[in-house]
């Protein structure tokens, strides 16, 4: 399997068949697992194989399959399952923190990973230092000997900053942090963090893996030593565990991750093309412009711009006429779906953040995030259109 492309461990990696063979995925949806004597219970109590399982909230075999594929694509040793993308993020940070320990982070963030670090970590003793992702000399300079930790989003929610993360992995390492890194926005597919430095790499799989709405679902993927002797002691405690079916519809979503990933990611490349060239917005970001600050990096990083792209209609009233204009693109704050998705970031997802905040963060009233489905890309382009026309 090493030697397999991401596309063909994306529908054939962690396999595990029942005694049937079945061709599908088994959906094992039970909260607990049989024991032919006590002394085999005493003994799995003690220490569990890779094929034993003692209650859900610690591991299930239809869990085990989406953990073991997906680390397979992203080039981990071992993945952990979660509730959410949000117990995925809070669960890598809060199951190796302690009172005391220092953790660099960037800024631009999504607002319920900002209220991790700003509120949650730093109430239990943690003390957090935030610097402006896309500057290294601002990384370096906030490094300590005694940081525990670093944390960004490879590509930064909405206003898709692209952190460079070898440099900020080399920066880390020279004093011993680990770096943990939100990857949403470049998918498994434009992925290659854990060779590029990252040691955690975090996804909502409710975005991209699922790809269609249906289900919450995150994953935290590392070594196995940190998998399995830091996160899965605190998440199979604290609750924050996958559940069996949302498993198997993650396992489903990557079998056609690849293919969808790749056309909304040539999609959003040609719309963001089109609409920069048209000339009627404040703004069009989208990293694989040529005009995006961090355009090189992104070709080096993730080889595409991936699927999201940001435009400024100038003003929240523009922007609100322009969202409510839209016919195919729906209203929503999800992203990487097989539908269309607009949102307005400062009434939605950041609104909790000050407007001095939002500002600093480019987060402006104008600011429009789409998230490229499926749909015909013309008819795409054809509804933006229209809906810019009518400012």
């Amino acid at each position: 399997m090493k030697t397999w492309k991401k596309r063909t461990k994306a529908v054939h990696a962690g396999i595990r068949r029942s005694q049937y063979n079945e061709v599908s995925e088994a959906i094992y949806l039970t909260q607990g697992f049989v024991y032919d004597t006590a002394e085999a219970a005493e003994a799995r109590f003690i220490q569990s194989g890779d094929d034993e399982f003692i209650y859900a909230r610690y591991g299930n075999p239809t869990i085990a399959m989406f953990e073991d594929r997906i680390a397979a694509m992203e080039g981990a040793e071992d993945g952990f399952a979660t509730a959410s993308g949000m117990a995925a993020v809070s669960g890598a940070l809060t199951s190796m923190l302690r009172a005391g320990d220092h953790v660099v982070s960037a800024r631009a963030l999504f607002g319920s990973c900002l209220y991790i670090l700003e509120e949650v970590l730093t109430r239990f003793g943690v003390e957090v230092t935030f610097v402006d992702g896309t500057d290294l000399a601002a990384w370096e300079a906030a490094i300590r000997p005694d940081t525990k930790a670093v944390f960004f989003e490879s590509v930064s929610n909405p206003t898709l900053e692209v952190i460079d993360i070898a440099a900020v992995s080399k920066l880390a390492h020279a004093v011993g942090a680990v770096v943990i890194l939100d990857n949403v926005f470049a998918t498994p597919v434009f992925s290659d963090a854990i060779a590029q430095g990252a040691n955690v790499v975090v996804y909502s799989a409710t975005k991209h893996i699922d790809g269609q709405g249906r289900a919450l679902g995150g994953i935290i993927l590392g070594t196995k030593e940190f998998i399995r002797g830091t996160v899965e002691p605190y998440m199979k405690h604290t609750g924050g565990s996958m559940s069996p079916f949302t498993a198997w519809m993650m396992l489903k979503g990557l079998e056609t991750i690849e293919l969808r990933v790749r056309a909304q990611a040539e999609t959003a490349s040609m719309i963001a093309t089109a609409l920069e060239s048209d000339g009627q917005l404040t703004q069009v970001i989208y990293p694989g412009l040529e005009t995006h600050p961090q355009h090189a990096l992104t070709k080096a990083q993730m080889g595409a711009g991936g699927t999201v792209l940001s435009i400024d209609a100038g003003s929240q009233a523009a922007a609100f006429k322009l969202l409510n204009a839209l016919e195919i693109i729906t209203i929503s704050n999800n992203l990487g779906d097989a539908k269309s998705i607009a949102t307005h970031p400062a009434t939605t997802t950041h609104q909790r953040l000050s407007e001095e905040t939002r500002a600093a963060l480019g987060i402006t009233p104008g600011l429009v995030r789409l998230s490229i489905g499926l749909e015909d890309p013309d008819d795409l382009l054809a509804d933006l259109r229209a809906a810019i026309a009518g400012l």
